[in-house]
């Protein structure tokens, strides 16, 4: 069939409305017959699959669809010709699209993955300042405040962070937001190499009448005693992984797999899903042997108002008083169930969990620790970890969360959502005046507070509890965005 498709549809489209009037019956049929024949010869092609189409790369490929009409206007080719270049232009700009999209989702990976420079700048000047400065060794918390971290009657908050300056805004908009800031004790967890740049820190940034201790996880008894489970399968983790994996550059190269799923990949590569600051949650009753209840926070969460009444809330013998994550208004981030987390293909995951149940958020948490003492939650999460490690990580996505939805599962009182809005960091569709009208926001996802990548709209909620005239973070350059 050699008819010339540039004319055809000029006559075809026109002619539509308007054949009643000017045409006989005879002929609006054999014009039907003409217009299937011709769309049935397009779709034979744009139905064959892309590796059979011959895709001529060059700038003699059209570049927009201006481009592409003006050249079939031109040419007037017939209808396979057409479709061919119909074809041949969507797929290559397909493949750019894609190819775009996936440096995007790496360059975004690289971004939250490493560490700022400002960042780095501050912990080297804290650290330095701790050297050569008695006030930045101060103890924390002062001798007569030590008997208040074992007492029940004061409100127990832990953070576990190696991030000083988020460490920061979270301790300062608690304190800030707090009726009660003389009851307000903040556990701050870290590791040996940031321990005396937080402690300075802290110490020559008091946020009295609060009480702030700061410790490093080397010097708790329990972690200092022997084995612990969850650092040898964060051991094993690594070295699985990087078979597994096979790194960022593996994962961008695959040409199969679409964007979203290299993008959760190259996201379960960063460094805070191998962190002992991730996973040292699931040891809090050991930690805190003293402690009947604590509150647990992420360190890129903000505080926007006072926190005392989460003491009120009767967990009616559960463990963890969480957030729900499968209600809302906001259908992206609040409509995850089991199955968004856990491989329900796995025969393991579907014998023993419902794809349909709600899942409930990590960063803000609950915790009756002697309503845990009596289960065996820390436990049920190292063998599923290992039961991971044997799957070759094929149970979910790397992540402290799916483990940690196993182990508490039967154990999760849920909470009002005002207390925890998720998904500040990784969607921008969330308005200011949204964000404001939450008790705790959390920068869940790529896009932190601190980094350029930020969403300007929401990065003011959480730049507003940093003092950028303050010298340490003048001098690292630290500006808000």
């Amino acid at each position: 069939m050699n008819f010339k498709v540039g004319r055809t549809l000029m006559l075809m489209l026109p002619w539509k409305k308007t054949w009643p009037k000017s045409l006989g019956k005879k002929a609006r049929v054999k014009c039907k017959l003409f217009i299937r024949m011709v769309l049935e010869v397009m779709y034979e092609v744009l139905e064959e699959p892309a590796e059979e189409v011959e895709i001529k790369a060059g700038p003699q490929v059209p570049q927009s669809l201006e481009e592409f009409v003006a050249e079939m206007k031109e040419t007037r080719p017939d209808a396979r010709t057409f479709a061919t270049e119909l074809k041949t232009m969507v797929t290559l700009l397909e493949q750019r699209t894609r190819k775009a999209k996936i440096q995007e989702y790496l360059y975004r990976h690289v971004a939250s993955s490493s560490i700022p420079k400002q960042l780095h700048c501050l912990a080297l000047k804290l650290a330095n300042e701790h050297s050569n400065n008695a006030a930045a060794r101060l103890q924390l918390p002062t001798p007569e405040c030590v008997p208040y971290l074992v007492d029940n009657s004061f409100f127990h908050f832990v953070l576990a962070s190696d991030n000083i300056l988020a460490a920061s805004v979270v301790a300062s908009s608690l304190v800030r937001n707090s009726l009660q800031p003389e009851r307000v004790v903040l556990h701050i967890i870290t590791d040996r190499k940031t321990y005396y740049p937080m402690q300075a820190w802290f110490s020559l940034h008091p946020l009295e009448p609060a009480i702030i201790e700061v410790k490093a996880l080397h010097q708790f008894d329990w972690f200092a005693k022997g084995k612990v489970p969850v650092l040898e399968a964060m051991e094993k983790d690594q070295k699985v992984r990087s078979q597994f994996r096979g790194g960022s550059s593996a994962i961008v190269a695959n040409n199969t797999e679409k964007p979203i799923v290299i993008a959760a990949k190259l996201q379960a590569l960063s460094p805070k899903y191998n962190s002992m600051m991730n996973h040292i949650r699931i040891h809090l009753p050991e930690l805190f042997p003293s402690l009947t209840k604590v509150v647990f926070l992420d360190d890129d969460i903000v505080i926007q108002t006072d926190l005392s009444p989460l003491w009120d809330i009767d967990l009616n013998g559960k463990v963890n008083g969480a957030v729900e994550t499968c209600r809302g208004e906001d259908k992206f981030v609040m409509s995850k169930r089991l199955n968004s987390y856990l491989n329900f293909s796995h025969p393991l995951i579907a014998k023993n969990f419902d794809p349909n149940e709600c899942a409930w958020a990590y960063g803000m948490n609950i915790f009756d620790l002697d309503a845990w003492r009596k289960t065996n939650i820390s436990n049920t999460y190292h063998y599923w970890l290992e039961e991971n490690l044997k799957s070759d990580l094929s149970l979910w996505q790397l992540g402290t969360l799916p483990p940690g939805l196993i182990a508490f599962h039967g154990h999760v009182h849920i909470i009002d959502p005002f207390w925890h809005m998720l998904g500040l960091g990784y969607q921008d569709n969330t308005s200011l005046a949204d964000a404001e009208t939450a008790g705790v926001i959390h920068f869940n996802g790529r896009a932190k507070p601190w980094l350029d990548i930020a969403f300007p709209q929401l990065q003011p909620l959480w730049a507003k509890y940093v003092n950028f005239s303050d010298k340490f973070i003048k001098s690292c350059n630290i500006r808000p965005s």
